[in-house]
């Protein structure tokens, strides 16, 4: 199988995206009229990318829009969870797939259709899957039930080929640590722009919280740096 590697080893297009960002805004758009302001927000926090989830009979619509009147915010489909699901994704004009759980049919209906996929892991034998399928990067979830940093660092330690994408309970005071993890692309966040703010049009409030992610992941990243 043809995986979604590049000669690197790192994961093919979307890596370098979601490492510069560092969170990955997690939204339920229940309404897709409010979908663009949202992804604008983002931008105008200065995080230009938002992962809107299949959990709402909105979600098509909002994809599609934000793909075609904000074309800067790289966007993301999550809760993939059929075929369908990243047929609609592709239609709208998404850049990546993200699941909840590994399911080998969608998993390879992806790669056909030229879309790169995050499936969900959790297990050892689940990242064993993933890692079988040709994939270096998975989401990890629901990261903070199963015990967060600890957890992921263990579960890290025999897959050294493996990018992780942590969601599941991470908020602004627990995201450094995560982002420490050297492995870590980015980590999913559904405080950033959560569903009644973005139902009420709190817009700003969204800009402002992304505004904080940006300097949380610039003053980690530094000190990575310095840590050199």
């Amino acid at each position: 199988m043809t995986t979604f590697a590049s000669d690197e080893g790192a994961p093919a297009g979307f890596a370098d995206r979601l490492r510069a960002a560092g969170v990955v805004p997690v939204a339920e758009v229940e309404d897709a009229g409010r979908a663009v302001a949202l992804a604008q927000a983002l931008e105008a926090g200065g995080l230009p990318i938002v992962e809107v989830t299949f959990r709402t009979e909105a979600a098509a619509e909002a994809l599609r829009q934000i793909a075609r009147d904000a074309p800067r915010v790289f966007l993301i489909a999550g809760t993939v969870t059929s075929t369908r699901q990243a047929d609609i994704a592709l239609d709208a004009g998404v850049k990546l797939l993200v699941a909840p759980g590994l399911n080998r049919a969608i998993v390879e209906h992806a790669e056909r259709i030229g879309l790169p996929m995050m499936p969900g892991v959790c297990t050892p034998s689940e990242v064993e899957a993933a890692l079988s399928l040709g994939l270096v990067a998975v989401k990890l979830f629901p990261i903070e039930p199963i015990g967060g940093i600890r957890y992921l660092r263990a579960l890290a330690a025999p897959y050294p080929a493996m990018t992780w994408n942590p969601t599941g309970g991470i908020t602004a005071e627990t995201l450094p640590g995560y982002l420490a993890v050297e492995s870590v692309l980015a980590c999913g966040g559904s405080w950033v722009a959560p569903r009644a703010d973005i139902a009420a049009g709190r817009f700003e409030e969204i800009a402002a919280r992304a505004a904080a992610v940006v300097e949380i992941v610039r003053l980690v990243r530094a000190a990575e740096r310095g840590a050199r």
